[in-house]
């Protein structure tokens, strides 16, 4: 929003305005900018690393209220922002509570869902971010035509209404069965584990979960655990997973959708409609997920988006580049041109968001065992972040540099991360939690590490827990 630009970012608004023939690429080109917007990443990067602890010692739900209280104050700080420094504190706090949530929310989704819905339940954990996204897209379209120009004080401090959301919702929640037996709750998981899955017969359920607990106590360092010779498949998916869905570039897509659709010759007001076209794309195919995740398998959904982002682009590398050549003045562009450009985009946001944007957090979510579950999962939320952070650090100074060369760097990583999750992932759906130690047992290339494996956390699974959950 220009109010918004002129007031913290005065460089980045003449750049816009003053001069006509400045190139598109390079308008937004900024180092402030740049920190504002991925300070929060880093922020998320190192309070996961101390919500793995809080998660493993306290609950999840202590996690989750911690998330919302810090996001509740870093929202207001960004809302009443004066200075920089303000707005860069608000979004470091944002980044503390969204660390936080994203350790503890899959955990919780995980190990609350019955297996046949897991997938399912899930993905609802990546559907609420996309209708996150969208809600704020328009939102903010309806802020910027404010007059007065402090629109962009509710865009920024609107976001304490999901604060005070998840931060009352965490009150409210029972913990998971799996975290009261860890805490040595064993009654009270017994009780909560037959309401969960509304059936009074839990036993062999439990029993396995207790039989996990007690050898997840033995495990002193789960950190230096993860180093084990039979959790390698689990720390590669933990690192390779997060990493690959931040190169598929769906960030520079999805955040900077308006400076994006701004820079191919939409006006302010257009390139915000845009973002919310995009927003709509993203809700609409993660719901195709939640359908298709346990019905055709983790694999299918991600070698299917993988084929689909890989054309799109092509395609938007190729018209991009045809029309803004190297020097970024595209002169005046057709409104079909622009049409055609936001129309691949949407289909490649169509394919991420079916694909690695909710199988990204589903699927390291269910494969580790409950001994190095919390240290896998703050891996997973680090590496997530560490690159967010990397990704959103580069991508103006990128953009300049690289010109539409931007989407074919993304594209080379989309087809390496096809390629890896074809010969090296396995199927998990329709798999109960504590059994996945059999997945990799029965993989080609895994079974060298976990051969000599008992399944699950190091002790024999009641084979009649499958029919009982």
């Amino acid at each position: 929003m220009d109010p918004f630009l002129k007031k913290f970012f005065r460089s980045v608004y003449n750049k816009k305005h003053n001069s006509k023939t400045t190139n598109q690429y390079c308008q937004y080109d900024s180092e402030t900018l740049t920190l504002f917007t991925s300070s929060l990443y880093l922020a998320a990067l190192i309070s996961s690393l101390v919500a793995s602890t809080i998660t493993r010692k306290f609950g999840r739900k202590l996690s989750m209220l911690f998330g919302g209280l810090l996001f509740l104050v870093g929202a207001l700080i960004n809302g009443f922002a004066q200075k920089v420094w303000m707005l860069i504190v608000g979004r470091i706090l944002l980044g503390f509570g969204i660390g936080f949530a994203n350790q503890s929310v899959p955990l919780y989704l995980s190990e609350m869902a019955p297996y046949k819905y897991r997938g399912a339940l899930n993905i609802g954990f990546q559907l609420s971010i996309t209708i996150g996204i969208l809600v704020a897209n328009v939102l903010n379209y309806f802020f910027a035509k404010i007059k007065g120009g402090w629109g962009w004080r509710l865009s920024l401090g609107g976001a304490m209404i999901p604060a005070l959301i998840i931060t009352i919702g965490s009150l409210v929640l029972p913990d998971t069965p799996n975290s009261m037996i860890e805490r040595g709750d064993h009654d009270k998981a017994r009780q909560q584990l037959r309401k969960v899955r509304g059936v009074e017969d839990v036993d062999e359920e439990f029993d396995d979960l207790v039989a996990a607990s007690e050898a997840s106590k033995k495990v002193e360092h789960p950190w230096r655990n993860l180093l084990q010779r039979k959790y390698r498949p689990h720390l590669t998916m933990a690192i390779m997973i997060p990493f690959f869905q931040q190169f598929t570039g769906i960030n520079v897509i999805m955040f900077y959708a308006p400076v994006l659709f701004g820079s191919i010759g939409f006006k302010d007001d257009s390139a915000l409609m845009s973002a919310v076209i995009t927003g709509v794309v993203n809700v609409a195919a993660t719901v195709v997920s939640i359908y298709g995740v346990d019905k055709w398998g983790r694999r299918a959904l991600f070698l299917e988006g993988g084929a689909q982002m890989i054309l799109c682009q092509a395609v938007v590398a190729a018209a991009i580049g045809a029309k803004f050549g190297i020097d970024g003045n595209p002169g005046d562009l057709p409104k079909w041109y622009a049409i055609v450009v936001v129309l691949f985009i949407c289909i490649y946001v169509a394919g991420f968001a079916w694909s690695w944007g909710p199988l990204g957090w589903l699927v390291p979510s269910e494969i580790f065992p409950l001994e190095i579950r919390s240290a896998a999962q703050s891996i997973n939320v680090s590496v997530n972040m560490l690159f967010t952070f990397f990704v959103a650090q580069i991508f103006l100074t990128m953009l300049c540099h690289l010109k539409f060369g931007l989407f074919i760097f993304f594209g080379f990583f989309v087809v390496i991360m096809t390629i890896f999750i074809y010969f090296f992932l396995p199927e998990t759906k329709g798999i109960p939690i504590e059994e996945m130690g059999k997945v990799w047992k029965a993989h080609p290339y895994w079974c060298r590490f976990v051969e000599n494996e008992e399944y699950g956390n190091g002790v024999e699974l009641n084979k009649g827990a499958v029919k009982n959950v």
